[in-house]
């Protein structure tokens, strides 16, 4: 995953683009306008990386369908998977300067446009799936999905994006002291950082495209993630541990440039944002689905899967919950989870 300098975003009219021309910049807002309007039809365009059998896109076509449905067709979406138009990165940033209208990216990202998102990746914050769930489409959920605006990023909804355990080419992690020494990929977060850190671990940020070399290549010794991205990513092949502590539960962000949403009138905003919240709810058992399929299929190409006891790794990461609770508005944010 990337990471951004939010610090830029305030001073920059092109966002997070450093290496690209003006002329290039221009030629991509021609090419890929966000918001076609071919007589009384809108199209908005939505791009990501991920697969076409990934649970996300399945949520993000059913999403388009029902926007067509509730719009009569007045209102569309057009997707580019597969990293048609560049990567998470990338995408980002053409929806910071209008050239797209949606995309998806995981909420540690939106650390760096808004604070407040760094609670959802804090270890065990939440008891169980449900516990997340009702996070999500509370209220609060909400705001914290308004939070990115002032960097042009508007949040629609919260998609399901599982767990994160820990995935090991030698040794299985059952306890915390395994990790002693280890080297273990995670994303560009601080929080992810903090807690493999606290873990024993040597957090390494690598991307997750150059992630599986650098497992076949020994530069680290594993990583963490949900069961989809471990088995979609062929990880398993090199990885053959499979450590179900379920550390956290980051979901994807489904984003709109601001642009494009102060551009819809108010009866087509309230058509994308409840085909939003449907798709959402529809993701969770695609979602659901994938992971177990995923399970048995990594089991049968000879991952030894272990569940370990979380009390453990939850006591080892408390300090984390101390920093944060330092501030203010994030101890806040904490205790509204926990009450739930």
């Amino acid at each position: 995953m990337s990471s951004f300098n939010h610090r830029k975003a305030k001073h920059t009219n092109f966002g997070f683009i450093p290496g690209i021309s003006l002329k290039l910049l221009v030629f991509l807002t021609v090419l890929l306008a966000a918001c076609q309007q071919g007589g009384r039809v809108k199209v908005l365009k939505l791009a990501h990386s991920l697969n076409t059998s990934h649970p996300v896109h399945g949520g993000m076509e059913y999403m388009a369908d029902r926007l067509e449905e509730k719009s009569n067709g007045k209102l569309k979406i057009k997707i580019y998977p597969n990293g048609q138009l560049g990567g998470e990165r990338e995408a980002v940033e053409l929806l910071q300067i209008g050239s797209l209208a949606m995309t998806k990216v995981s909420a540690a990202v939106m650390e760096n446009f808004a604070p407040s998102y760094k609670v959802l990746g804090l270890p065990y914050i939440f008891r169980d799936k449900q516990h997340a769930f009702d996070f999500y489409d509370s209220k609060v959920g909400k705001e914290i999905l308004a939070q990115g605006e002032d960097f042009r990023l508007r949040g629609l909804c919260f998609y399901d994006a599982g767990s994160r355990s820990f995935y090991t080419k030698d040794k299985p992690i059952n306890e915390p002291s395994d990790l002693n020494g280890l080297k273990i990929r995670v994303m560009k977060s601080k929080t992810s950082i903090n807690m493999v850190k606290l873990l024993g671990g040597s957090p390494t940020p690598i991307s997750f495209g150059e992630l599986y070399t650098s497992l076949q290549q020994g530069v680290i010794d594993g990583a963490e993630n949900n069961a989809p991205s471990f088995f979609s990513a062929k990880h398993y092949e090199v990885c053959k541990y499979y450590s179900i502590d379920e550390h956290s539960s980051v979901p994807d962000v489904l984003l709109i440039g601001t642009g494009v949403w102060e551009r819809l009138n108010d009866q087509e905003k309230q058509w994308l944002q409840e085909a939003a919240d449907e798709s959402s709810v529809h993701q969770r058992k695609l979602w659901k689905k994938s992971e177990e399929e995923c399970l048995k299929a990594i089991k049968e190409a000879g991952v030894e899967i272990s569940y370990p006891d979380k009390s453990p790794f939850a006591s080892k990461v408390r300090p984390l919950y101390e920093e944060y609770e330092r501030e203010p508005a994030i101890k806040e944010l904490i205790q509204k989870i926990k009450s739930l």
